[in-house]
């Protein structure tokens, strides 16, 4: 399977921006997908995660309130609503699929600036 992740752009503190994670087909063996973000200078840090079954979802601290993860599943694509960016959510954000007895499998990064 592999992932596309588009939907990253510019926008002002306060703002708020979509992004979509589309997988190639549907893929029994994905138990979860998650977003990931890589700051300027920083290591990639883990943003949110869906489960593919129950759709329960996790965040971190840093984007509780404010970011939103859910799904389609018959678009087999991953959303993450991003609402009151800051500029500390200027990133590349990446999703990835958490796999079942397979490799990960990570998409290309969107970038996101926040401008204050």
């Amino acid at each position: 399977v592999q992932l596309q992740a588009y939907g990253g752009g510019s926008v002002q503190a306060g703002g708020s921006l979509r992004l979509s994670c589309a997988a190639s087909r549907s893929d029994a063996t994905i138990a979860s997908m998650g977003w990931y973000r890589q700051g300027p200078g920083k290591e990639r840090e883990w943003v949110a995660r869906i489960t593919t079954g129950g759709g329960t979802t996790y965040y971190a601290d840093s984007v509780k309130g404010r970011f939103t993860i859910s799904r389609d599943n018959a678009k087999n694509t991953v959303y993450l609503q991003m609402n009151s960016l800051k500029p500390e959510d200027t990133a590349v954000y990446y999703c990835k699929a958490n796999r079942i007895s397979r490799p990960d499998t990570w998409g290309q990064g969107t970038l996101v600036t926040v401008s204050s």
